[in-house]
C-alpha cells in the first residue's frame, strides 16, 4: 500500500479530518465574527466582555462535547463490529437525557449569571456587557447539544462531511445576523449573542433533518423504547469520564480566567483574542487527533489492532509536521492577527508577546493530541480523563507559581507546560499497553 493510496492510514486520516478541520474553522467564525464586529463597532471593552464569557459558556459546551465524544467512541466501536442496530438506540436514549439536562443547566446559568461573574472578578468596566452577552448565549445551549449528539454519531459511522455542511449554514447565518444586529441595528453585545444563538438553532435543525432523511442507520423509531437501560449503561461508561474531565477543565478555565482578570482589561482583551486565534490555528492538530480516535475505535471494534497502531503512528507524524509549521507561522504573525480585532496598542503588544512565548510548545501539543486520540479510541477514556484533569491542575498551579517571575506571560508558559505533562503521561502508557497486547 503506497502513501498515495486512499486506503493508506495517512490518507484516511487526512480525508476524514479535513471536513472536521473546516467545520472547526467555520465554527470559530461565531466567535471571530462576534469579536471582530463588536471590537470595531462597540469598542475594546465590549470585545473583552465577549471574550470573558468564553470561560463561563465553556462550562456547558465542554461538558457537552466531552460527553458526546465518549458516545462517538462507543458508536464507532459498535459500527466496527457491524452492530448497526445499536446506533439509533444510542441516539434516542441520549437525546432524551442530554437535551433537557442542557436546558436546565442553561437556565441555572442565566439565574446565577451575576454570581458567576462576581466570582470571576470580572473587571467593572466590562461587567454589564459580559452579563448581556452571557444571558443570551446560554439560550442556544440545548440546540448545540442536539447538534453535538448527531455530529458525534455521524462521525462514528465515518461521515465527517455532514457536520461540516451544518457548520457552513450556521456560519453564514451567524455572520449575516452579526452584521444586521450589531452593525446596522446597533444592539451591541446582545446582538452578537442573538446572532450566535439563532445560528445554533439553524445548525441543529439542519443536522436532524439530514440524519433522518439521508442516514438510515440513525433513523429514530417510536416502535422501540427511546431509553433502553443497557444502552444508557454502556454510553455512560464511555461518556462520563470525558464529560467529567471536560467539566473540570471548564471550571479550571474559569479559575484561570479569574487569574487573567487580575492583570486588567488590556490583558483580558489581548489574551482572550489570542485564544480565539490560537484555537482556530490549532484545529488541524485537534481534529487530526479526533480522526485518530475514530479510526482507532473502528479498528478496535473490527478486531484489527495492527491497523489501530498504524493510525496512531501516522497521526503522530502528521501532527508533528503540522505543529512545527504552526510554530513558525504564529511566532512571526500571531501578534498581527490580534491587532486585526480592533484592540488598543497595549493589548496588541501583549498579544504579540503571548504568541512568541506559547508557539514553542506547539510540537508537544501536536504529539500529545494524536496519542490522546489513540488512548480514547481504544476505549481507555478513564485514563485520558485522569491525564486531562491532572495536567489542568498542573497548569493552574504553574500559572500562580510563575506569575511573580513572568507576569501575564505566565499564562502562556503554564499552558505550554501543561502540554508537556500530557505528553509525559501518554507516551509510557501507550508503550505499556502495546507490550501488554504482545505487539512487536
Amino acid at each position: 500500500m503506497t502513501l498515495y493510496s486512499k486506503d493508506h492510514p495517512a490518507a484516511v486520516l487526512l480525508v476524514f479530518s479535513l471536513p472536521l478541520i473546516l467545520s472547526g474553522m467555520l465554527q470559530q467564525l461565531y466567535s471571530w465574527a462576534d469579536a471582530y464586529i463588536v471590537g470595531h463597532v462597540v469598542g475594546e471593552e465590549a470585545l473583552a466582555a465577549v471574550g470573558m464569557t468564553t470561560a463561563v459558556s465553556n462550562l456547558f459546551t465542554m461538558s457537552m462535547t466531552g460527553f458526546t465524544l465518549g458516545l462517538s467512541i462507543l458508536a464507532a466501536q459498535k459500527y466496527g463490529k457491524k452492530e448497526y442496530e445499536t446506533l439509533p438506540r444510542i441516539l434516542s436514549a441520549f437525546l432524551v437525557l442530554l437535551v433537557p439536562a442542557c436546558a436546565l443547566c442553561a437556565a441555572a446559568g442565566c439565574i446565577w449569571e451575576k454570581a458567576l461573574l462576581d466570582a470571576l472578578r470580572t473587571p467593572a468596566d466590562i461587567a454589564e456587557f459580559t452579563g448581556q452577552y452571557l444571558r443570551v448565549i446560554l439560550l442556544g445551549m440545548p440546540f448545540l447539544a442536539v447538534y453535538n449528539l448527531y455530529s458525534a454519531l455521524l462521525r462514528a459511522i465515518g461521515d465527517s462531511r455532514t457536520p461540516f455542511f451544518a457548520i457552513v449554514l450556521s456560519s453564514v447565518v451567524n455572520v449575516v445576523l452579526d452584521l444586521v444586529f450589531v452593525a446596522v441595528c446597533r444592539w451591541g453585545v446582545s446582538g452578537a449573542a442573538w446572532a450566535t444563538s439563532i445560528s445554533q438553532i439553524a445548525m441543529a435543525i439542519f443536522i436532524v433533518w439530514y440524519a433522518e432523511t439521508k442516514r438510515p442507520l440513525l433513523h429514530l423509531s417510536l416502535k422501540e423504547k427511546l431509553v433502553q437501560p443497557h444502552i444508557v449503561a454502556q454510553g455512560w461508561r464511555f461518556a462520563l469520564p470525558p464529560a467529567v474531565q471536560s467539566s473540570v477543565m471548564a471550571l479550571g478555565n474559569m479559575a484561570l480566567q479569574q487569574f487573567m482578570n487580575g492583570f486588567g482589561s488590556a490583558t483580558v482583551a489581548a489574551v482572550t483574542t489570542a485564544y480565539r486565534i490560537d484555537l482556530i490555528m490549532l484545529l488541524p492538530i485537534i481534529n487530526l487527533g479526533s480522526a485518530v480516535s475514530t479510526m482507532v475505535a473502528q479498528s478496535k471494534g473490527a478486531g484489527n489492532l495492527t491497523k489501530a497502531q498504524s493510525f496512531c503512528r501516522y497521526g503522530v507524524a502528521l501532527n508533528a509536521v503540522i505543529s512545527f509549521l504552526l510554530m513558525v507561522v504564529m511566532a512571526a504573525f500571531g501578534g498581527k492577527l490580534v491587532a486585526l480585532f480592533g484592540v488598543g496598542a497595549e493589548a496588541a503588544s501583549i498579544g504579540s508577546e503571548f504568541f512568541r512565548q506559547i508557539a514553542v510548545y506547539y510540537l508537544c501539543f501536536g504529539i500529545a493530541s494524536a496519542l490522546r486520540g489513540t488512548v480514547e479510541g481504544m476505549g481507555l477514556v478513564l485514563y485520558s480523563s485522569i491525564v486531562g484533569i491532572a495536567s489542568l491542575l498542573a497548569r493552574i498551579a504553574l500559572s500562580y507559581a510563575l506569575a511573580p517571575y513572568l507576569g501575564n506571560m505566565a499564562i502562556a508558559h503554564a499552558e505550554g507546560l501543561q502540554w508537556i505533562v500530557m505528553l509525559i503521561c501518554y507516551v509510557p502508557y501507550i508503550l505499556w499497553q502495546k507490550k501488554q497486547a504482545g505487539s512487536p
